[in-house]
């Protein structure tokens, strides 16, 4: 038996950095994954997919392991950064992007839109109780995420 929980995050942030250098950043994807708290492995399938394969929360048989693998494709003249699903990796399903504008010299705003569907295999009367803990994590992953990508600059 397995749940489906579903997790849709927007952010916007400002980067003391200047629009070049974030996108470059951003538009890196090993680079900008070394900012992303608790990833266990992140897997270069070529054509600049990869799998991200997060650590393992919980104990023993009971830890669940987030894993999940996007293409991603950059636009620097339009300023977005998008990925989209790998098909049959893993047990997630992640899409979104990252849309950059120039504030001034020195800021760049960038707004970030992710969407993604975990499938758990764990019991369906575990969805109520658990579906609020996944979607704090993640959260909290994304929210430490914009802290670093700010601290790099």
């Amino acid at each position: 038996m397995a749940i489906t929980v579903s997790i849709e995050l927007n952010r916007d942030i400002e980067i003391p950095g200047p629009y070049d250098d974030v996108f470059d950043l951003l538009a890196d994807v090993p680079r900008s994954a070394s900012h992303f708290p608790k990833v266990d492995k992140l897997v270069d399938l070529g054509d600049n997919a990869y799998r991200w394969e997060m650590d393992k929360i919980g104990v023993d048989k009971h830890a669940i392991q987030s894993v999940y693998a996007s293409q991603y494709s950059a636009d620097r003249e339009g300023g977005k950064i998008t990925w989209t699903p790998v098909k049959g990796e893993g047990n997630g399903v992640v899409k979104g992007s990252w849309v950059l504008t120039s504030k001034d010299d020195n800021t760049t705003r960038a707004k970030f839109q992710t969407s993604a569907e975990l499938t758990l295999p764990l019991p369906g009367l575990l969805k109520l109780a658990i579906s609020p803990v996944i979607k704090h994590e993640f959260n909290s992953l994304v929210d430490t995420y914009m802290a670093n990508l700010k601290k790099a600059f």
